[in-house]
């Protein structure tokens, strides 16, 4: 089988690109030479079956940075029979010297001229068929977002597969181990092909930035966007959540029960209060964890992020790290276990290491699912959104006091470099690829994770037979009964304490395990913890979930990024002690306030 890297620096489309010409099939794999995951996927172009890597983004082949000896390494131990290099057409000048640097390996390249119409818009011209022959490699013009150029892209790569053959590892080792100087070549070429304006036109760009990048007004204006986001997601998910309830509930009355009305007590109990409760009601939170991706999508593709990092790069130097390290707080927000690894585009180990010690703080996904359950629950519709938004704050607090604290121990020297894109709203595609890739995510753990997890709290609760489901002698009881000491005094009971306990496995557990525990799902459990929680408890398990041990794929990433267990034991501690502080001081503090 044939294969074919998809090549270029941070920012250019790539991965728009890679999701256009695989579907949105790809799957993370190891390849020789490499020790970490990158995306890859299967597809047929022309009459043969062709597997297409996306490698991470680079600014040079013999750059300094982890993401830059990944793609080194990947090349110097894989065959590879093309190279499809992605660059941004409004930067080409910045960015054809990594053209020069593939084109001198000898490997059959074709070069992708991305963000052709965002190039036009600013007056830039590129003769693509001069440059082709300057380069003596295939040049296309394109927009990976809106697809045009995308077919000829894609015929002339069939071509090329066709006609190439894939260069011997052992002579491409050895142009790597050396380089010439590739600037004559590279002026030469932008010279004879490309035409930029001495001064690009004013644009939407430039007003929109004059507003949202004002010193003062630029971060109370991101606090005031991403509140807003919370809003329109309770505003439109909770509807759709009250309606998935209502027909999973239907679903099990109408069918589960009759269906399954001759199977034993204990199979039907395990069946239905465990496997079915516990899943319906994670289930029921699949409109809104949608709802967000895609709004966080919107604010994410448009470039906006970028500059939440640029504004935020000031009091990020303060605190020992940069923008970059915005950046990945922000990615946490969908999962930690990405953001831990997109650390490696960080040259200085203290500032990766920082980076990851606050990055298990940002508010995850799956805490999202326990805390829109637990403010749904407990909270109005009108207040809903303010307890959600004053999580997220916490989270930044948790991760900017984590930074104060340990910046002398991982002292930073980087010096901090960011390309800010110009404005681009996502098409629908972009925006629905992106939930369908957050909705597979979940089916994934639940398949694993959340089905073990609640048979594992539904035995648990049950066991010695005999003893009333989740009565103080069960399993869980006993083990709730163990923690009390710890927990009573933050104001999490037993039962929160059990959930608490499986969701260091994965934290859309916490869900499924209440239903479980309590043995009810969807709105019945929403209003049984509403009778048993009052906010102040409500908000202190909340405070206490966001803040303690993260999952185990994110501790086990932990690991294997910092190849350091102490590290990594460091990072739990710390996370657990500040956890049970925090919820201790506002519980307390609320109780002796009379709440």
């Amino acid at each position: 089988m044939k294969r074919i890297a998809i090549l270029g620096m941070p920012n250019t489309g790539k991965s728009t690109f890679f999701n256009r010409i695989t579907g949105a099939s790809s799957r993370t794999g190891n390849w020789p030479g490499v020790t970490v995951d990158l995306l890859g996927s299967k597809v047929l172009i022309g009459s043969s079956m062709v597997e297409i890597v996306d490698l991470p983004g680079i600014y040079d082949l013999h750059g300094f940075s982890e993401d830059e000896q990944v793609v080194r390494h990947f090349l110097e131990n894989n065959s590879v029979d093309a190279v499809l290099i992605i660059l941004n057409a409004s930067q080409i000048e910045r960015q054809l010297s990594l053209v020069l640097q593939i084109k001198q390996l000898g490997l059959p390249a074709m070069l992708l001229l991305n963000m052709a119409d965002e190039a036009k818009k600013f007056g830039i011209t590129v003769d693509a068929e001069k440059m082709a022959d300057l380069l003596d490699l295939p040049v296309q013009l394109m927009s990976a977002k809106y697809g045009k150029g995308y077919k000829e892209a894609r015929s002339l790569l069939e071509r090329m597969l066709n006609e190439s053959s894939p260069l011997r590892l052992e002579d491409l080792q050895a142009k790597l181990s050396q380089y010439d100087r590739l600037e004559s070549e590279m002026e030469h070429v932008l010279k004879s092909t490309v035409q930029v304006p001495v001064q690009l036109s004013d644009n939407l760009t430039t007003r929109l930035d004059s507003l949202l990048l004002h010193p003062w007004l630029g971060l109370p204006l991101f606090f005031f966007v991403m509140y807003l986001t919370f809003q329109a997601i309770f505003l439109f998910g909770k509807p759709l959540q009250d309606g998935v309830a209502w027909l999973l509930d239907a679903f099990r009355h109408a069918a589960l029960e009759p269906l399954l009305s001759a199977l034993p007590a204990f199979a039907k109990g395990l069946l239905l209060d465990g496997i079915y409760n516990g899943l319906g009601t994670v289930a029921t939170f699949v409109p809104i964890i949608i709802l967000f991706f895609l709004f966080m999508a919107i604010i994410e593709d448009t470039g906006y992020l970028s500059r939440a990092a640029f504004l935020m790069d000031a009091l990020m130097s303060r605190l020992g790290l940069d923008g970059r390290s915005f950046v990945m707080l922000l990615m946490g927000f969908g999962c930690n276990v990405p953001a831990l690894m997109g650390t490696r585009v960080m040259r200085t180990k203290s500032l990766r290491f920082l980076t990851m010690l606050v990055i298990p703080f940002s508010l995850c996904s799956a805490r999202l699912q326990v805390f829109i359950f637990i403010t749904a629950a407990i909270f109005s519709q009108k207040a809903a959104p303010l307890v959600l938004f004053s999580l997220y704050l916490f989270s930044f607090a948790a991760s900017l006091l984590t930074a104060i604290l340990f910046k002398r121990q991982y002292k930073n020297i980087e010096p901090f470099i960011l390309e800010v894109p110009p404005y681009r709203f996502p098409t629908l595609r972009q925006m629905l690829l992106r939930g369908w890739h957050e909705v597979r995510h979940f089916l994934n753990r639940a398949s694993k994770f959340i089905v073990a997890g609640v048979v594992l709290v539904w035995l648990l609760t049950h066991f010695p037979a005999g003893e009333p489901p989740a009565s103080p002698h069960t399993l869980a009881g006993m083990i709730g009964s163990l923690f009390s000491p710890l927990l009573d005094p933050i104001g999490i009971n037993q039962q929160l304490a059990v959930a608490l306990i499986f969701g260091f496995v994965a934290k859309e557990i916490v869900i499924g395990s209440l239903a479980v525990i309590y043995g009810i799902g969807g709105s019945g459990l929403m209003a049984l913890m509403a009778h048993q929680l009052d906010w102040v408890e409500a908000y202190s398990f909340m405070l206490f979930t966001l803040i303690y041990t993260p999952c185990l794929s994110t501790v086990a990433t932990l690991k294997s990024e910092s190849k350091s267990s102490r590290f990594m034991a460091l990072s739990l501690a710390w996370s657990l002690g500040l956890a049970w502080l925090v919820s201790f001081v506002f519980y307390q503090g609320a109780r002796a306030l009379g709440y």
